[in-house]
């Protein structure tokens, strides 16, 4: 289904739907407690379809220019949009990628309604609804069960660092990093990010990383540890 003429209905067709598949994805990630949230999906997204539908208006009317040329530089501004939602936290762990990736698909979903492709901005939108709320468990599960994973560490003392890595060793883990992070100066405490490969196939075999991560937090030196992800 494809409706191209700007009529009055159509544009209410291509404002409405935007605003209320953009606002769906927004609720999606705000009830996650995300940077964005449903205001601003609502506003990406109708963003994008008023840009398409302009664009398209204008091209209509003068029959000539180029009729992507508005929406390739929305496309710039909702690039920045989106970086500003990534950040990296004290523990080295970067946040937000996700969301930024989702603001960049809903200005692409505001074109394509703006655009009165509706099959094609349906399809895509349960699709991407689905990939939100379905596979951040099957990639936690994907991810608890490689052989390379990072986590957060806080000694009581920076003397220890060396017992736990003969430990570490003898569970059969190798340490391929370890940075010390600098944002915990003063606090007392030694902190790490350290990243694992696991090498011992038992380990491979029987235990996910959050039974290694509760192993490991029963050395008494160890203040805090948990995995980055």
């Amino acid at each position: 289904l494809s409706l191209r003429d700007l009529t009055y209905t159509e544009i209410a067709i291509r404002i409405i739907l935007s605003v209320l598949f953009g606002g769906i994805l927004g609720m999606e990630r705000g009830m996650k407690n995300r940077g964005a949230g449903l205001r601003t999906y609502m506003l990406v997204c109708l963003g994008s379809c008023v840009v398409m539908m302009t664009n398209q208006f204008l091209y209509q009317s003068y029959q000539s220019g180029d009729p992507a040329r508005l929406g390739a530089q929305v496309i710039n501004g909702i690039g920045f949009l989106g970086a500003g939602t990534i950040i990296v936290t004290k523990r080295n762990q970067i946040k937000g990628l996700t969301t930024s990736a989702a603001l960049w698909f809903c200005g692409f979903l505001g074109f394509v309604i703006g655009a009165g492709q509706y099959t094609l901005s349906i399809i895509v939108y349960v699709l991407f609804l689905c990939i939100l709320t379905w596979f951040p468990s099957i990639e936690v599960y994907l991810n608890n069960r490689s052989n390379h994973f990072e986590i957060h560490l806080e000694l009581k003392n920076s003397n220890y660092l060396r017992d736990f890595v003969t430990v570490s060793r003898q569970l059969g883990l190798r340490i391929d990093d370890i940075e010390a992070n600098q944002a915990y100066v003063g606090s007392g405490l030694s902190v790490y990010t350290i990243t694992f490969t696991i090498f011992s196939a038992e380990l491979k075999k029987y235990k996910t990383h959050r039974e290694i991560i509760q192993a490991l937090s029963s050395l008494d030196y160890i203040y805090h540890i948990e995995e980055l992800r």
